[in-house]
């Protein structure tokens, strides 16, 4: 199957065989996508290597056969994004997080737009952290675990601002004393759902249950990138 003028990102690259690439490539009506880039780390490469870094807006060209495509044009799609500094690392968390819940050839366009979305905002520097809390938000209603932020597990009612409450994944949430370890904030998961940044304790909050929803649809495995963060954090 030939695609043509494919919308997509980078999201992976590795060395394959002498001169090549294998890629993992985010495409908006075909999902993650393996992809074979041929020749491109030899000298006389047709399809230069500057063009498939990630965080790039591109239209591919694609021959699609079985699990793997072979990569044979690629053209820049928008003005190239630079991502320097914590919002650099903030797109490589990005890549790690879409590569690791979504299979490949499982089409999410909902998923690219808010991938999209979120390079431009942390492109312009936009906060980070509620930036990828939106994303994280977004990628799991898009693959099918959305969160349910806004009313009560067990009653049905909708959650009170300033009640606490602790989140069951793939449940939702319960009420629960403020002392609880994993207490939340009701205008947190409010503000969540409502698309508002919470202050800046909620951002920790949200953080910490994030982490915690997305290990579980990890299996209980983490993430390189939080520990690449943690670690850019600690050094300042």
């Amino acid at each position: 199957m030939r695609l043509e003028q494919q919308p997509g990102y980078v999201l992976h690259a590795r060395p394959y065989r002498e001169t090549s690439l294998l890629l993992e490539c985010l495409t908006r009506e075909h999902g993650r996508l393996g992809v074979v880039a041929r020749g491109v780390r030899g000298e006389r490469s047709r399809l230069r290597r500057a063009q498939l870094e990630p965080f790039q807006p591109l239209a591919l060209d694609l021959l699609l056969r079985g699990e793997l495509a072979t990569l044979t044009a690629v053209e820049a799609a928008a003005t190239p994004l630079r991502l320097i500094g914590d919002a650099g690392l903030a797109g490589l968390y990005l890549n790690e997080l879409v590569v690791r819940l979504t299979e490949r050839q499982d089409p999410f366009p909902l998923l690219f737009d808010a991938y999209a979305q979120t390079l431009v905002r942390l492109a312009h520097g936009d906060p980070l952290a509620w930036s990828l809390r939106r994303f994280e938000r977004d990628l799991l209603e898009a693959i099918g675990y959305g969160l349910q932020l806004q009313y009560e597990l067990e009653t049905g009612e909708p959650l009170e601002p300033d009640a606490h409450y602790r989140y069951l994944v793939e449940q939702g949430a319960v009420r629960c004393a403020a002392g609880h370890a994993q207490a939340l904030r009701g205008g947190d998961l409010l503000a969540l759902a409502q698309d508002q940044p919470p202050d800046n304790t909620g951002l920790k909050s949200l953080r910490d249950l994030m982490r915690e929803v997305i290990r579980f649809h990890l299996g209980g495995g983490e993430l390189r990138a939080w520990r690449v963060l943690a670690m850019a954090v600690s050094r300042r």
